[in-house]
């Protein structure tokens, strides 16, 4: 990877296994908005980011020096070899026929506190309904960062919410569990960096913990928002992924389920 600077643009040369739809509109992130110029538009960590992929490869991140240091490069996680791990996963057959079709999907690496509201409100939810939830409360309690774009809210914001307030984003029965998640995290009963640190199987017991949160959101939180890389999240599509694999899942998966897993899921909710 080559990363020049021109002005307030970063430009990133030789990426390789980047597809920006494939990542950004595949159900791990809700706050990610395609362009009429084929450019995605964002916010993460308080930050805004517009990103483009040229027919050259090239992406162009409009973002300064700075931020794409701080945030971005971590966000989409650049530093880690995805065509080593790639070719690692394709020693299973129908892996290696999903990534040979959808190649370019990466874990985005998001705060924990707003993967962790956005799986909870997920739940029993389809993605286009969610981004709309998303939206409004970011819209109505996150704070300004340009004139079309707001921060996600913060665990202290929210919590000065009532659960009928969360009702009136469209949350349903998730509001209760969001209202008491907001005053957990806010009065520090949880703490999220701590959680982050823990091994896999205590920190996932530690979500489980939390009023409203069953299995499927604890992982998904996981993975997505906590960079535990080798979590394999499991709704209704990856239990009949599973099927084609009775004795459990593949040796070439250990350390990199996270990634595989998205690979099948994409596959999955296309052809079965």
């Amino acid at each position: 990877m080559i990363i020049e600077e021109n002005k307030n643009t970063i430009v990133l040369k030789n990426v390789k296994c980047l597809d920006l739809a494939l990542t950004l509109d595949c159900g791990q992130s809700f706050r990610w908005v395609e362009e009429a110029d084929g450019s995605w538009s964002g916010a993460a960590y308080g930050k805004y980011l517009n990103i483009k992929k040229k027919r050259n490869g090239d992406l162009i991140f409009n973002t300064t020096a700075n931020d794409f240091n701080a945030v971005w490069r971590n966000y989409f996680d650049l530093d880690r070899d995805y065509t080593k791990i790639c070719k690692k996963l394709k020693e299973d057959t129908l892996v290696a026929s999903t990534i040979d079709e959808y190649y370019g999907i990466r874990i985005l690496n998001q705060e924990p506190w707003e993967a962790l509201v956005s799986f909870v409100i997920s739940q029993q939810n389809n993605i286009k309904r969610i981004k709309r939830i998303i939206k409004r409360l970011c819209d109505t309690y996150g704070e300004k960062i340009n004139d079309a774009w707001n921060t996600f809210p913060s665990a202290e914001v929210l919590s000065r919410l009532s659960v009928e307030d969360f009702e009136a984003l469209g949350t349903g029965y998730r509001g209760k569990y969001l209202k008491k998640l907001a005053d957990d995290v806010a009065a520090g009963k949880i703490k999220l960096e701590e959680i982050k640190m823990m091994r896999l199987e205590d920190a996932r017991q530690a979500l489980l913990d939390i009023y409203g949160i069953g299995m499927k959101v604890a992982d998904c939180a996981l993975l997505f928002g906590f960079q535990f890389i080798e979590c394999f999240p499991v709704d209704v599509w990856m239990k009949r992924v599973l099927e084609f694999y009775p004795n459990g899942l593949p040796a070439c998966f250990k350390g990199y389920e996270g990634i595989a897993q998205q690979y099948l899921f994409h596959w999955a909710r296309n052809n079965l």
